[in-house]
């Protein structure tokens, strides 16, 4: 298979829509993600982090009705959520990219994004590195760094 396509995000936006992208693949088919990803970029407002941040609980329920988009409430409220934590941490940080880069290296990037953001685990987050163009170390060498992270936790 290959690897997905990096991008270099040019706004807040570009990285609200690969974390959803994570967000939403995470227990599914990517294929199905993709086959409805205009419907969710037409449906999380062009993914406008203050739009989506700001949606009402009845466009949130507008939302588990919509086809265009896989229905799951907990992701969607998930996507609003994490949408006002990359404004938050824009603002904070003095640009997203700030706060990517204030973490040192990748494995403290990722614990942090998993305290702040809803739905996102160990390879949601290295997706959504990989993709915006951060540097991570080859899948599975982050593979062996989880694993002996996770021996080290246990011991």
């Amino acid at each position: 298979m290959e690897p997905p396509s990096v991008i270099v995000p040019e706004k807040l936006g570009d990285y609200l829509e690969v974390l959803t992208k994570a967000v939403f693949e995470s227990g599914m088919s990517w294929r199905v993600i993709e086959a409805k990803w205009d419907g969710f970029r037409a449906a999380f407002r062009g993914f406008d982090p203050e739009a989506v941040a700001n949606l009402s609980p009845d466009e949130v329920d507008a939302l588990t009705a919509d086809t265009r988009i896989i229905r799951n409430r907990r992701k969607i409220e998930a996507t609003v959520h994490n949408a006002a934590t990359m404004l938050a941490l824009d603002a904070e940080f003095h640009g997203f990219q700030n706060y990517l880069q204030s973490q040192g290296e990748v494995i403290s990037l990722l614990a942090d994004m998993k305290k702040r953001f809803k739905f996102v685990g160990d390879f949601g987050a290295y997706y959504f590195l990989y993709v915006v163009g951060q540097p991570v170390p080859e899948h599975h060498e982050f593979r062996a760094k989880l694993l002996e992270g996770a021996q080290k936790a246990r011991a």
